[in-house]
């Protein structure tokens, strides 16, 4: 086990797709894995429920989700230039940054004009 909980996650999200289950549990989680999830659920890909000490995460349409790794730093000008690597065309997917105004994807900091470190992508 790693200590990167959020690389954990979704790796085993991805193992679980290839592996054709419909859910899994996560154990040991954090606010901000938390947050990525709660993205991930706002635009379909995923449902969550959080019990008392596990995440259990139901697996909807989601083709890729990993974590980005070196977390980089990005001003809202160089956004774009990330989103084309990792996301395989425009409008589709998302990369998900942490600002100083919390978790948003990457279109969100794009139209607030905010900066960040971009913590994962899905689409």
């Amino acid at each position: 086990m790693s200590q990167d909980i959020i690389a954990d996650a979704l790796n085993k999200m991805m193992n679980a797709l290839k592996a054709r289950k419909s859910s899994i549990v996560v154990t040991p989680y954090s606010k901000l894995l938390v947050n990525v999830l709660e993205i991930m659920k706002k635009y379909g890909y995923i449902n969550y429920n959080l019990e008392e000490d596990k995440i259990v995460v139901e697996l909807r349409e989601i083709a890729e989700c990993k974590a980005i790794k070196p977390r980089y730093t990005a001003q809202y000008k160089d956004l774009e230039k990330y989103v084309r690597r990792f996301l395989p065309a425009r409008n589709f997917g998302y990369v998900i940054v942490s600002t100083s105004k919390g978790l948003m994807t990457h279109q969100d900091a794009e139209e607030n004009k905010i900066g960040g470190s971009l913590l994962a992508y899905f689409y």
